[in-house]
């Protein structure tokens, strides 16, 4: 109820007291959407906040505030030196108005997202000058015609028929919810009536009280269940609100998002952790695929052309075999894949072993940073935290920002571009001349880059999953089997006049994938 008129009409008297005489010696921003005025009246200062930032619209009249050395920027000349004369609340709106000494007006337009400050200058019905430039409305604004005069009487609201909100629409929504709660929508015109009376009873006499629900902290004029702390002064309500809000909030809310940040990665690394050593144990014990390979190619003559499935005996165990082929799959192709996966086994289990140890290496820095920011109590606290691990924006460049998706597989990091224009844009700036780069062939899609770190070498499950990933992510993605052309980076560019995403590559090999999009092998 902060930014309700039932609130400002206490506010405004207050705040006449503590700033009539005041000249205002400063205004100036030094965050987003935050204009802060200085006022001064001998050795007694105090400053006006205004927070804009949606969803975070807060005031507050500190008696102290130190500008920053940088980053700050000067607002509103012309108030310099002008005296304060009054506050006053207009009427049955979500407005207030600072009138000064010279004649002129400064208007708090409290209108949620859409709030902004106006200065008027004496005998101009527009304002000289907005804090908000983007609210193009706002410069036609005549603050008069904010004031709504409303009929309060017991005739008004029977012809309204005890419609709340065209009675009185200054209500907001805790009063509303006052009234819900006891049952003003099933009650009589006449039980409606009486509620609506001893709603304003309770507003006409109000404390102000703090109340927190869940993770929102919220000021209220009327009796609350989830009241933390009642004031007598409208002004020491405000400023507490303010703290609570965008300090203490803020504080918690930004320490929530690291907690889920870095638990959900701890979650993700524990599970590749565990994938990955149940895949090493699986591979550990499994025959070599050369034995499957060599009991296809001994029964070769015996299968038929387009058959999908063949079973047989595995010479190697005695055991009964399927195998499934994919539409276009020949069995000798099949039998081919199989031979090389058995002669790069071990490279395999190599990669898949350091893998692990990586994952288990990162693992330990998460709950590290996890254990420290549980003990955070405090924003300075917090900024040091994110300072020293590099989660301040200002410190990196934020993944958000990047013109591609990040996976990694069997420690290969793999890009994915976004769209046709960040295609070019990871082409052109980010990716390295030895990286290997797909696509799929001959059909819209986004690059697919495998980052080869100086490795001589891609093994070939790795090709295969950034290739499955590039058909995933092309117009062949409902396909059972596609092609995607890959090759050395350096063999890929970008001639003046094609279209976004588009390129020339002068050498190109060719594989048969199916198309798969993220899984969980594949770690982000």
């Amino acid at each position: 109820m902060h930014l309700n008129y039932h609130f400002l009409k206490y506010l405004c008297p207050e705040l006449e007291q503590e700033l009539k005489g005041m000249s205002i010696i400063s205004c100036f921003s030094q965050s987003k959407d935050e204009l802060v005025i200085e006022t001064e009246l001998g050795e007694n200062h105090r400053y006006i906040r205004a927070h804009f930032l949606p969803p975070q619209i807060y005031f507050a009249f500190p008696e102290d505030y130190k500008r920053a050395k940088r980053n700050s920027v000067d607002l509103f000349p012309e108030l310099i030196g002008e005296k304060i004369s009054s506050c006053k609340v207009l009427s049955y709106e979500r407005a207030f108005r600072l009138e000064l000494e010279s004649g002129g007006t400064l208007l708090f337009k409290l209108h949620g997202n859409r709030s902004n400050v106006l200065h008027y200058q004496s005998g101009n019905k527009l304002p000289i000058r907005v804090f908000r430039n983007e609210f193009v409305e706002d410069k036609s604004l005549y603050w008069p015609d904010l004031e709504k005069p409303l009929d309060l009487s017991q005739e008004q609201f029977f012809r309204l028929e005890g419609n709340a909100s065209q009675f009185l629409p200054t209500l907001g929504k805790i009063p509303r919810e006052w009234l819900k709660e006891r049952g003003y929508i099933q009650a009589t015109i006449n039980q409606k009536w009486a509620l609506m009376q001893e709603l304003l009873d309770m507003i006409d006499s109000p404390l102000f009280s703090l109340a927190q629900k869940e993770e929102e902290v919220y000021l209220t004029l009327l009796p609350d269940s989830n009241i933390q702390k009642t004031f007598a002064n409208p002004v020491d309500a405000l400023n507490e609100l303010f703290y609570k809000a965008m300090v203490v909030g803020s504080f918690e809310k930004e320490k929530r998002a690291l907690l889920k940040k870095y638990g959900d990665e701890l979650k993700k690394t524990e599970s590749y952790i565990k994938k990955s050593q149940e895949k090493l144990e699986a591979l550990i014990q499994a025959a070599p695929p050369s034995q499957l390979a060599d009991v296809i190619m001994a029964h070769i003559h015996e299968f038929k052309s387009g058959q999908l499935t063949y079973h047989f005996t595995n010479f190697y165990s005695g055991e009964e075999v399927e195998v499934k082929l994919k539409p276009n799959q020949k069995l000798q192709d099949y039998a081919e894949n199989l031979y090389r996966k058995s002669k790069n086994r071990q490279l395999e289990l190599d990669q898949i072993e350091q893998a692990i140890a990586s994952k288990k290496v990162k693992k330990e820095e998460l709950e590290t940073k996890l254990f420290e920011l549980e003990s955070l109590d405090g924003y300075r606290d917090l900024k040091d935290f994110k300072k020293s691990h590099k989660e301040d924006k200002s410190l990196q460049k934020d993944s958000v920002s990047l013109p591609f998706r990040q996976f990694e597989y069997a420690g290969f990091p793999i890009w994915v571009g976004k769209s046709a224009k960040d295609n070019d844009e990871m082409l052109r700036n980010y990716i390295h001349k030895d990286d290997l780069w797909l696509h799929a062939r001959q059909v819209p899609g986004s690059h697919v880059v495998i980052r080869t770190k100086g490795k001589e070498k891609v093994p070939n499950q790795v090709l295969e999953k950034a290739a499955s990933l590039a058909a995933y992510y092309s117009k062949y993605k409902t396909e059972s089997l596609a092609p995607v052309i890959y090759t050395e980076a350096k063999f890929v560019r970008k001639v003046k006049g094609l279209a976004p995403g588009a390129v020339m590559v002068d050498r190109e090999s060719v594989i048969m994938v199916a198309p798969e999009g993220p899984s969980e092998e594949l770690s982000t």
